[in-house]
């Protein structure tokens, strides 16, 4: 399993398959499609990178623990358990991907968590 952290080292999401996100609740919140991110409704959130998950302007949302490049990773928090992954919706129409921006050094002023 893949656990996905954010700014404030809080366990923000998880990957089994390498393809379906989820919040730690275990609410499905978006899929992988190559190295883009989407919303289950189609929209681009942002790409996947060297451990990363940025937004579609190239913010850090979320690392893996060994993650490379990017800001500073803060320490990892205390981790509670995984919530049971919830059924997955049907997949909207994914939006055209955009040229892919140059990976930033900061972290996106937004949430995983409101992207989806």
């Amino acid at each position: 399993m893949i656990e996905l952290f954010d700014r404030e080292g809080r366990e923000a999401a998880f990957c089994r398959d390498g393809h379906s996100v989820y919040l730690w609740d275990g609410t499905p919140a978006a899929y992988i499609d190559g190295d883009a991110v989407y919303a289950y409704s189609g929209r681009l959130i942002g790409w996947t990178r060297d451990g990363w998950i940025s937004d579609e302007a190239g913010g850090r949302l979320l690392f893996e623990f060994d993650a490379v490049g990017g800001p500073e990773k803060p320490r990892r928090q205390t981790k509670t358990t995984a919530g049971p992954r919830g059924t997955k919706p049907a997949k909207g129409t994914p939006e055209p991907v955009s040229p892919r921006p140059a990976p930033s050094r900061a972290w996106s002023d937004r949430s995983f968590a409101e992207l989806v």
